[in-house]
C-alpha cells in the first residue's frame, strides 16, 4: 500500500520501504548501548517509512523499534511476532479497555491480526465473535479460540451478533476490510460501541455508517 501510495503517509522519492525484519546487530549509532553489537533482533513498526526501510540485506532502524526475541525462533519468526500483537493490543486494550464480559466481533479473523486479537480477548475474559467468508476456516477458528465463528457468505451477521449477545451488540468491532459491509458492522454494534477500522482490504470507499445507533 505505501509503494502504491495508498497508506497512511506519502512516500517522500527516493523512499525507502518496510517495517520488519529481523537479524545480528552489526554497529550501533552514537549514545547507544554497544551491549546491543552481536545480539539477534527484530524490529517492531515503529518508524516512518520516509525515515527508515529494511527491504535490504542490511538495515539502519531507530533504537527505540529493535527488540530481542527468543533465540529458538528463527529469523522469519523472529519478523513476524510483532505487528499482529501490536496492532490488535494497540485496539483492543489501549484504545477498547477490553475487559472481562465485553463482546468483540474481529473480521478477517484467520489473518495473523485477526489470530492475535482472538488470543487476547481470550486472555482478557472477552467473547470473541469471529467473522470469515466461507466456512472452510470456521473449526480452525474455534479450536484456536474463538468463541463464536460468523461464516458471513451463509450466515446474516446482524442476526446472528445479536442471537450471541441477547440482541445487545458487540461493544467493539475490529476490522481491516472497511467498503460497504462496515454498514452491517455498524448495525451489530452495541449502543455506543467502537468500531476500530485498521484497514482496507475492501479497497472501496467506506461509507460512514447509517446505524439506528
Amino acid at each position: 500500500m505505501f509503494f502504491h501510495d495508498r497508506y497512511l503517509e506519502t512516500p517522500v522519492l527516493p523512499s525507502t520501504n518496510g517495517y520488519e525484519a529481523s537479524g545480528i546487530v552489526e554497529a550501533v549509532g552514537p549514545g547507544v548501548d554497544t551491549s546491543w553489537i552481536g545480539k539477534k533482533a527484530s524490529t517492531t513498526p515503529a518508524f516512518s517509512l520516509n525515515h527508515y526501510g529494511v527491504y535490504g540485506e542490511v538495515a539502519i532502524v531507530p533504537i527505540h523499534a529493535v527488540a530481542e526475541y527468543p533465540s529458538k525462533l528463527s529469523y522469519e519468526e523472529g519478523t513476524s511476532i510483532w505487528m499482529q500483537y501490536i496492532t490488535a493490543y494497540g485496539a483492543l486494550i489501549y484504545y477498547g479497555h477490553l475487559t472481562n464480559g465485553d463482546y468483540v466481533i474481529i473480521t478477517a479473523a484467520s489473518s495473523s491480526v485477526g489470530l492475535a486479537a482472538i488470543e487476547i480477548a481470550k486472555a482478557e475474559g472477552a467473547t470473541s465473535i469471529a467473522t470469515t467468508r466461507t466456512s472452510a476456516k470456521k473449526a480452525e477458528l474455534l479450536a484456536l479460540g474463538a468463541d463464536h465463528v460468523i461464516v458471513t457468505d451463509e450466515e446474516d451477521l446482524v442476526a446472528r451478533v445479536n442471537q450471541i449477545t441477547a440482541n445487545h451488540g458487540a461493544r467493539i468491532v475490529f476490522d481491516p476490510i472497511g467498503g460497504k459491509g462496515l454498514e452491517a458492522l455498524a448495525n451489530a454494534t452495541a449502543v455506543q460501541g467502537t468500531i476500530f477500522e485498521y484497514g482496507a482490504l475492501a479497497m472501496e470507499p467506506t461509507p460512514y455508517p447509517s446505524s439506528p445507533h
